[in-house]
């Protein structure tokens, strides 16, 4: 009955492209009834399942709840890309945003751009793209509707995942040409965000907005920032700043790192905010427009933490990420109760090869006292430390790639559950990587959905498939 009433309102909304493949005509147009007039996009950047379990157990004990455990409605998404079977944020983010297959390291093209590193020149990296061309986003497609459209992360806001959003670039690494695209009316500006672009800009990547002798990485001379601000733009640079903008509708801009943030332990919270601080003024704001919002918020860091076999550093990331989900869920239910106007989704881009081992004994939650899931397995039932075949231990969490591999035996191993749960423990790996350098992993990734027209996401799907529903529960 659902999708018969969703097929109506389409057939009631064709100006606004709801079955077509570019933007709708610039303008204001409501959402029609049983579409969702707020859309909320949650990425948990490299959030496999593996990543989720472990992070439920560090936090609230194996039989307790995250946020996303809590949407009512799932699927499992399947996240190849264009051109391998395990995917890059790049190539599955642009899938999300834009329902297009993508080649690893593209940012929201066709499917036929090939990834092309860029070139210096000088002191400036200039793009070599020479093929393929832009395909509509989420947000272009909820800006020409006359929505707002707001991008939150804990990266820079010009890497992969929150470029895909707002850009269009044949290589991910062209982030002086993605940060341009955020300046209305300047060289490079994405226009098909509109006159006016985004309304606000959440996260690190201050150096990709300002030049080289101000301390920053654009090798063009700009200083995107201060043309913002000669746009009408507000900019917010450490925690008091965001607190103190006004939600209201004109556009922000708050850049609280030079690059990335740091991991959420490491964080000064008087610089960097929160993701769910930065979450939550994002929806004040863009919750003034009449027509509704599009916003997409990014956990960025867990897939940092993981790359660096870093596990206590991903699974508290992915906290984080959960307590946006939250604050999201408990802020839109009091503007919109029951979510009757308003769809949220959550999910990954791609998994990791973390591993949880058997067959340890329930640890419950991570506490200062007991290390839970980053401690040692041991045995059942009389709790022993259980030993490899060279009589060693080892830890319930581990990679299948990553920097820490042992050479031969491992035997003079000497683990504790003190050292596996120290703050910068790399769990060891099957396959040794370089410093930093754990791969991606291929399996699927889950998606929790809650709102309006939640109940379109369920079985397994294609990364593509999202946006295609995303689109059809809000009539873009």
């Amino acid at each position: 009955m659902r999708m018969n009433t969703l097929a109506a309102a389409c057939l009631l909304s064709a100006l606004a492209g709801c079955a077509s493949t570019g933007p709708a005509a610039t303008g204001t147009r409501p959402a029609v009834a049983g579409q969702a007039k707020n859309i909320i996009f949650f990425l948990g950047d490299g959030m496999g399942i593996n990543t989720l379990t472990a992070a439920r157990i560090y936090a609230v004990g194996e039989d307790g709840e995250l946020a996303i455990d809590t949407l009512p409605e799932s699927a499992f998404v399947k996240t190849f890309s264009n051109d391998a079977q395990v995917t890059d944020s790049a190539a599955s983010m642009s899938a999300y945003m834009t329902g297009v297959k993508q080649n690893n390291g593209v940012i929201s093209m066709s499917t036929d751009t090939r990834s092309i590193a860029p070139a210096t020149e000088g002191k400036r990296t200039v793009s070599r793209c020479n093929n393929g061309h832009a395909v509509p986003t989420l947000a272009e497609l909820a800006k020409a509707r006359g929505m707002a459209a707001g991008v939150v992360t804990t990266t820079s806001v010009t890497d992969a995942t929150p470029a895909a959003t707002y850009a269009h670039a044949c290589h991910r690494k062209l982030e002086e040409d993605i940060a341009a695209a955020l300046v209305p009316g300047g060289a490079g500006y994405n226009k098909a965000l509109g006159a006016t672009g985004l309304d606000l800009v959440f996260g690190g990547g201050a150096q990709q907005f300002t030049p080289l002798d101000a301390g920053g990485k654009r090798g063009d001379g700009r200083n995107l920032l201060t043309e913002l601000q000669g746009k009408g733009w507000r900019v917010a640079s450490n925690t008091a700043q965001l607190q103190a903008l006004a939600a209201n509708s004109q556009p922000a801009i708050g850049l609280f790192a030079q690059n990335h943030f740091k991991y959420e332990a490491a964080r000064d919270p008087a610089q960097q905010p929160a993701l769910s601080e930065m979450t939550a003024k994002a929806i004040d704001i863009l919750a003034n427009n009449p027509n509704g919002f599009f916003l997409m918020v990014e956990g960025g860091l867990i897939d940092h933490g993981l790359h660096a076999t870093l596990a206590k550093r991903a699974l508290q990331e992915t906290v984080g990420y959960n307590a946006a989900i939250k604050t999201a869920l408990d802020k839109m239910n009091r503007l919109d109760p029951g979510l009757k106007n308003t769809l949220i989704v959550a999910t990954a881009d791609h998994d990791h090869t973390l591993l949880i081992n058997g067959y340890s004994p329930r640890t419950g939650k991570t506490t200062p006292t007991n290390a839970g899931v980053l401690g040692l397995v041991r045995s059942l039932p009389d709790g022993k430390v259980r030993l490899d075949k060279d009589g060693a231990p080892f830890t319930i969490l581990g990679f299948g790639t990553g920097e820490h591999r042992i050479q031969g035996s491992r035997k003079d191993v000497k683990l504790t559950d003190e050292i596996a749960a120290g703050d910068d423990y790399h769990q060891e790996a099957v396959v040794r990587t370089k410093t930093g350098a754990e791969t991606h992993g291929g399996a699927d990734v889950y998606l929790g959905a809650a709102g309006a027209n939640a109940e379109l996401f369920r079985g397994t799907i294609d990364n593509t498939r999202v946006f295609e529903l995303i689109k059809t529960a809000a009539g873009l």
